[in-house]
């Protein structure tokens, strides 16, 4: 099933250079103090502290994470699991995610146009356990099939804003 683009792509917020750089310092980190995020781009903190609610309520900041070593839990295997679906499983895309999603070794879902419908980002404790996901997603009656990459290594691109 070949994924349709999106009709309804939402304008990007504006966003002056403080934003962006209020943006860069959360990325880095995002437990870093109010304060100190005002003081670093040369603001009030109250005005900092209202920037950062607008660009929650605008949709800008969708959360904040920590950044997990998945080696560290005992799940050192990465991979990119490409996932193409049935023709007739449109009407089902929200299901497919949610079942997904809610496994414990996938850490990321993407919506893909192309050959593929999906990418998902995995980890898990090994080899078995990675043929018994691919297994498990390809048994899925949605699922026509499958291909699996392994993640060597991962590096955060720098920030762009």
């Amino acid at each position: 099933m070949r994924s349709a683009a999106s009709n309804d792509v939402r304008p990007a917020p504006a966003l002056d250079p403080t934003d962006r750089a209020l943006l860069r310092l959360l990325e880095q980190d995002a437990r870093t103090p109010n304060n100190a995020l005002a003081e670093q781009v040369g603001i009030a903190p109250s005005t900092c502290l209202g920037r950062i609610r607008a660009l929650r309520e605008r949709g800008v900041i969708r959360g904040y994470h920590a950044d997990v070593d998945p080696a560290a839990t005992g799940h050192p295997l990465q991979a990119m699991i490409s996932v193409r679906l049935q023709a007739d499983a449109r009407s089902r895309l929200a299901e497919f995610v949610d079942r997904v999603s809610r496994l414990p070794e996938v850490r990321d879902v993407y919506f893909l146009a192309g050959d593929d419908d999906y990418m998902l980002r995995v980890a898990t404790a090994g080899t078995v356990a990675l043929r018994d996901l691919v297994g498990a997603l390809n048994s899925y009656r949605d699922v026509a099939g499958t291909r699996t990459a392994l993640i060597f290594e991962h590096h955060r691109a720098p920030d762009t804003y």
